[in-house]
């Protein structure tokens, strides 16, 4: 999901610009800008590094790394609140005045004081990150000459929808953050057993991924379906993992997205060092094997 809120963020945008007129490399450029807003309210698992080094533990593994980074994780850096007032610091960064670069850091202090009030040192320091990382994104966005009239919609897109892209994953965030009003309770349930709402899950973000790809190839002016290897058939294999591997969820899902993931190497040309090599349609051949592989395991599962 890392990922895909980066991408969900980056093909509305662009398809947004393109529709309102706006030049395809340009539009592209608004994209990145939306995607990397997007991308950070999850700077809120850099705890997770730090509070591991603070357990004493022999192993490490990917269910203690996420165990330490859910202390803070999908905390004030998943508030709307919290996400808009950092884009409104971001534009007042990016007007590049000494008001305005004043204003932007009275506002990111309010924002770490209110995070630490409310949710301990922690908190705060997670929040002063968070913010600090939305004002780098406001410099990128500086240097590709974006207004700041034209970053505040695109920090608004970034920021605020990506809260709403977790709650199909696990407990949903606190939308109205430091106020104590929990709009959504529960993760949204695609289907009340636990691997078929994991691959609910996994097909959203499939989708979204397929979104940004097709945005990026409509900018350039290819389509999807030219851009595909035939290969790419070669996913549907990966029906044979239903006998092998234990069903997946959201708890234990690591087996599953791993090693289908994998299978976007079928995607990889046979001379990936040759400068006629055409990478999105390695990327699009990669990522419609990985499509069929996990429509193959849904249907094989599903017939068990």
């Amino acid at each position: 999901m890392f990922v895909g809120h980066g991408l969900f963020a980056f093909a509305v945008v662009v398809l947004l610009a393109q529709w309102l007129g706006v030049a395809p490399r340009r539009a592209v450029q608004f994209g990145a800008v939306a995607g990397l807003f997007a991308a950070v309210p999850d700077v809120d698992v850099v705890y997770a590094p730090v509070g591991l080094l603070l357990r004493s533990t022999a192993t490490v593994g990917p269910d203690v790394f996420w165990e330490t980074a859910n202390v803070i994780h999908r905390g004030p850096t998943h508030s709307l609140v919290m996400g808009g007032t950092l884009a409104v610091a971001a534009v007042c960064w990016r007007l590049s005045t000494g008001a305005g670069r004043a204003l932007a850091v009275a506002l990111v202090v309010s924002l770490t004081v209110v995070a630490a009030v409310v949710s301990g040192p922690v908190g705060g320091v997670v929040t002063l990150v968070f913010a600090a990382s939305g004002l780098a994104v406001a410099a990128v966005a500086g240097r590709l000459d974006v207004s700041p009239r034209t970053l505040l919609p695109l920090a608004l897109v970034g920021l605020l929808s990506h809260p709403f892209g977790d709650l199909f994953t696990g407990s949903p965030p606190p939308l109205l953050y430091p106020f104590d009003v929990q709009v959504v309770t529960d993760l949204v349930v695609l289907h009340p057993d636990p691997t078929l709402h994991l691959l609910g899950a996994f097909a959203i973000e499939l989708s979204t991924v397929w979104l940004a790809v097709y945005a990026y190839a409509h900018s350039r002016g290819q389509s999807l379906t030219r851009l595909v290897h035939p290969r790419a058939s070669l996913g549907v294999g990966y029906a044979g993992a239903a006998l092998v591997i234990p069903a997946p969820t959201l708890e234990q899902s690591a087996h599953f997205v791993f090693s289908v993931l994998a299978l976007g190497a079928v995607g990889t040309p046979i001379r990936p060092f040759s400068r006629e090599v055409d990478w999105l349609s390695t990327l699009v051949t990669g990522l419609a094997a990985v499509t069929i592989a996990a429509l193959a395991y849904a249907l094989a599962l599903g017939a068990l």
